[in-house]
């Protein structure tokens, strides 16, 4: 499932190919990734400019011109491309938003969705998710009085998006490896300084995803060679040398999720 870093990126590419673009033209083929009739959302979209695409957590807002927001959250197996029918791949697309420069493809959004909501639901759709990681607001005393009564083990608590948005099973690995800490600990059980390393880890993690161009397989657009580059350091590589010691990594199930480490660089 993408996460912050993979929303990110697409945000970024988004805005240099759809903002200040009117939509066109919509095509659905499946209305159950809508939240509303096909007629309503068609008409309420067609025509709208794309003043400008926002990220919150691992969802990306598309602010129209009327008003309304699109809203997209991709979940286990949806991905995006942007350009025409020809260099589009070979895929079923549940969602086709058309600008005069290029169409917009939605692929593989059999949990995702792309719903049309108002400012307020808006709000009520984002009102249990915690801060955001990378934001300035989040400072290293905001995030150390944020964790000072956290009691669950790392793993569960850097997913929770309730506690911090944007994390899921990949960076929570890689921010734990960065900090040197392992996601098998619990944060009572941590030192002020293994607390802080936590933050510090955190931030270079994401910004390191981010720079990198996130872990999503397919490329956004035609010539895209910045997605998917991203090299984990400890995600999906069990039996493979760790990246500082060439000790093995280790993959241990945590409450359903799997979950990668070092056990020489992680304590």
């Amino acid at each position: 499932m993408p996460e912050l870093p993979e929303m990110e990126t697409y945000k970024q590419f988004l805005n240099m190919k759809m903002k200040g673009k009117p939509i066109t033209n919509i095509v659905i083929n499946r209305e159950k990734s809508i939240n509303v009739p096909v007629a309503l959302y068609t008409n309420e979209v067609t025509n709208t400019t794309v003043l400008e695409i926002q990220r919150r957590a691992k969802h990306l807002i598309f602010r129209l011109s009327s008003g309304k927001n699109l809203v997209l959250h991709l979940m286990l197996g949806g991905w995006m491309f942007f350009g025409n029918e020809d260099d589009s791949p070979d895929r079923t697309k549940q969602i086709i938003l058309s600008t005069p420069t290029g169409d917009l493809y939605f692929i593989g959004l059999r949990l995702g969705y792309l719903h049309l909501l108002d400012d307020k639901q808006l709000h009520e759709e984002f009102a249990k998710l915690g801060p955001e990681p990378l934001d300035a607001e989040l400072s290293q005393e905001a995030f150390l009085d944020l964790v000072k009564n956290r009691r669950g083990m790392l793993k569960t608590t850097l997913v929770n998006q309730s506690f911090i948005a944007g994390i899921g099973n990949c960076y929570s690995d890689e921010i734990c490896f960065v900090a040197k800490i392992k996601p098998t600990r619990k944060l009572n059980e941590l030192t002020e300084q293994e607390k802080t390393n936590l933050y510090i880890g955190m931030k270079k993690a994401l910004l390191r995803g981010i720079e990198q161009g996130g872990y999503m397989d397919d490329p956004f657009f035609k010539g895209d060679t910045l997605t998917g580059s991203y090299q984990t350091l400890v995600y999906d590589r069990e039996g493979k040398p760790c990246l500082q010691c060439g000790t093995n990594i280790v993959l241990e199930i945590i409450s359903s999720k799997k979950t990668f480490y070092c056990p020489n660089c992680q304590h």
